[in-house]
């Protein structure tokens, strides 16, 4: 069954801290490829059960990066200039080598829907990121997000699930 509740989320990932740092430490000594072919297969039965817009929580919760294509996108697409856009919504840092949408929530987020969707930076477009290679790499990112986003808790218990039940057939 799959949980959306974001409270029960949150109160379920404090209490198994412990549990995933463990998973964690055997998730590294797991064969990297077939853990990414898990993820992908468990990613994709999940992540159609849940509703993004009904959560919305990564938007109301996160900073991101943006990168030149992604302003020159938005930009466009909110019919201001590169600079008027980068004034409006973009911080960089002091080296002006790292440029962040500079609200939480997110200033396109009207509704639990993202109101430049089709012009989103690359990073809300790649989130979660359970469907790229070398999950193993991620694993901190990951777990970072593990209590603010359904579909990342939903695809880490199942991945518990699985690697248990192969533990226990590999023991047989």
């Amino acid at each position: 069954m799959v949980i959306t509740d974001l409270s029960i989320i949150a109160r379920t990932a404090s209490s198994k801290e412990e549990e995933n740092l463990r998973f964690q430490e055997l998730l590294r000594k797991e064969d990297s490829d077939a853990i990414d072919k898990l993820v992908f297969e468990l990613n994709e039965s999940i992540s159609p059960q849940i509703d993004c817009t009904c959560c919305g929580n990564c938007c109301r919760s996160l900073m991101i990066n943006v990168d030149c294509d992604d302003t020159e996108r938005l930009a466009k697409h909110l019919h201001l200039s590169k600079k008027g856009f980068e004034e409006k919504y973009i911080e960089k840092s002091t080296e002006g080598t790292l440029a962040i949408m500079s609200a939480i929530p997110c200033h396109f987020l009207h509704n639990n829907k993202c109101a430049v969707y089709n012009a989103r930076p690359h990073e809300c477009r790649e989130f979660p990121g359970l469907h790229k290679p070398d999950f193993k790499r991620r694993l901190f990112a990951t777990f970072m997000h593990y209590d603010r986003c359904p579909i990342i808790y939903n695809v880490i218990e199942a991945l518990k699930e699985e690697l248990k039940i192969a533990m226990v057939s590999e023991g047989e």
